[in-house]
């Protein structure tokens, strides 16, 4: 969905995790469609075959535009990714080349390789250290395909001890890796919960900015259900000339379609 807006356009895919959960998850694709999302993205396509989400994409005629590297069993140290647990090498490296195949494979231009949560009991210079030799393994992957590796950092109200520290951390990773490849996923909610300043972190880090996400806070709700000051951040993201999809990752209050409302009122 590219709405038009005096700032500029502003590209919003759906989240099929979050948004249109009143449906099985093979019915969301068309859901999205009807409801005039041209785009989706959603963390985990690994319980269908890569063909199977293919055809549900070409179906719906929709563009996929990111998915996450797998994560680990419910309960495990890497249920929350791999990339930041020393002795969980291989594990992630497993994961970025099944991520990179999906990603060929749906069409996929952006792959979010989940930090996860650091071990209590790991030295924190070792798990850093084992966190940009991750990256910078993915990063080697990734070149030449057209493909960016995005790192989040996930706030630590809704993830505790998760070891990406913050989006500052993630741009300064990206940069010392290799900018053409790795970059930061730019997670608004995520942003407000840390410390705030969004706008102002935002410019400041755009450079190095390949995807965005959006919800409310509290709540985790669509814009507008909060304090984010949604009609000024989406504008300035659109003032930018940041290129790239915003990805709606957001928790309906009440109802898929109903919540759309959002977008006449912060963009047209």
């Amino acid at each position: 969905m590219i709405v038009e807006t005096s700032s500029g356009p502003v590209r919003l895919a759906a989240n099929l995790k979050w948004m249109f959960t009143e449906v099985p998850f093979a019915e969301r694709f068309d859901a999205a469609a009807e409801a005039g999302f041209t785009a989706v993205e959603f963390a985990s396509p690994y319980e269908l075959a890569p063909a199977e989400v293919r055809r549900l994409l070409d179906d719906a005629g929709l563009t996929q535009i990111l998915i996450n590297t797998p994560a680990g069993a419910a309960g495990s140290a890497t249920a929350s990714g791999a990339a930041y647990v020393p002795g969980a090498e291989q594990e992630f490296r497993d994961g970025v080349l099944r991520a990179l195949e999906y990603a060929a494979v749906l069409g996929a231009g952006v792959v979010h390789a989940m930090a996860g949560i650091a071990p209590s009991d790991a030295d924190a210079d070792a798990a850093f250290a084992t966190y940009v030799s991750n990256i910078s393994w993915a990063a080697a992957q990734a070149r030449g395909t057209g493909v960016r590796v995005a790192l989040e950092a996930i706030n630590k109200r809704d993830q505790p001890g998760y070891g990406l520290a913050s989006m500052e951390t993630a741009a300064a990773v990206a940069q010392a890796v290799d900018p053409d490849v790795v970059g930061v996923l730019f997670d608004v909610y995520h942003a407000q919960v840390d410390r705030g300043n969004v706008i102002e972190r935002f410019e400041q880090l755009q450079p190095t900015v390949v995807h965005v996400q959006i919800a409310d806070n509290p709540g985790r709700g669509e814009p507008g259900t909060g304090e984010i000051a949604y009609e000024r951040v989406l504008a300035r993201i659109a003032q930018s000339g940041y290129p790239g999809w915003i990805g709606c990752e957001y928790a309906p209050v009440a109802g898929t379609r109903e919540g759309l409302s959002w977008i006449e009122r912060n963009l047209r």
